[in-house]
């Protein structure tokens, strides 16, 4: 089992700047990929980005490519989400999530079984 527990969301003005944090324990994930989901009320959670197991290989979503930033850290069993120019239509309750063995991400939440409890984002505009 691993544990996740994201940090780092927040109200921020339109065209600001966060960074999420997911802190993970009770494994290592320096062997599989992890992702960064979305969801807000009334629609189905939304892959955001994702990255392999060694950070090398990343993915976004068309909506975030060129403003959001995936990265991690195996050293400190983490994982980042660096969010620029902030939108409205970024407004959600952010997750990480991890595959139970796989090194190479997926874009579809089923494919992950761990999952942290959120945290939320408000951009105000």
């Amino acid at each position: 089992q691993v544990q996740l527990v994201e940090s780092g969301g927040g109200l921020v003005q339109a065209g600001g700047s966060l960074r999420l944090s997911c802190a993970a324990s009770g494994r290592t994930i320096s062997g599989v990929a992890m992702g960064w989901f979305r969801q807000v009320p009334g629609k189905e959670r939304e892959f955001v980005a994702g990255i392999n197991w060694s950070g090398q290989t990343t993915g976004y979503a068309d909506s975030v490519k060129g403003r959001f930033t995936i990265s991690r850290d195996n050293a400190r069993n983490a994982m980042y989400l660096q969010m620029n120019s902030l939108g409205a239509e970024d407004t959600a309750v952010y997750y990480c999530a991890v595959t139970r063995y796989s090194s190479i991400y997926y874009t579809r939440a089923g494919a992950y079984p761990f999952w942290g409890q959120g945290t939320q984002v408000t951009v105000s505009s």
